[in-house]
């Protein structure tokens, strides 16, 4: 069976995830999410989403009374907010490195 190697690519790094017990979620660009499915992608409750669409940090559209996210701006915003963590946390190490945090048993009593 032929796979095209877009979709081989994708089933690679969807292998690579799970073997790190990363979760994967395949959705379509166009899917709209539930306030309540974004929440869960971006593991924060709904509420605390709800406060960013309200101020603007994650699109939105009203659908009636409920607000819906494209599955594209739930992505895009989770691996903004996940390179801003990543970033910040090496940030910290090398501060800590430069201060000799890591180093055991070194601290007056």
């Amino acid at each position: 069976m032929d796979v095209p190697q877009v979709l081989a690519e994708i089933i690679f790094q969807a292998a690579e995830f799970l073997a790190e017990g990363r979760p994967v979620t395949v959705l379509p660009d166009e899917e709209m999410l539930s306030t309540q499915a974004a929440a869960d992608i971006l593991n924060v409750s709904r509420q605390y989403l709800v406060r960013l669409v309200d101020a603007g940090e994650l699109p939105a559209e009203m659908v009636g009374s409920h607000r819906r996210l494209r599955a594209t701006d739930v992505a895009a915003f989770k691996a903004d907010r996940d390179a801003k963590r990543n970033s910040a946390l090496d940030r910290l190490t090398s501060l800590s490195e430069d201060v000799d945090g890591y180093a055991l048993g070194n601290k007056p009593r």
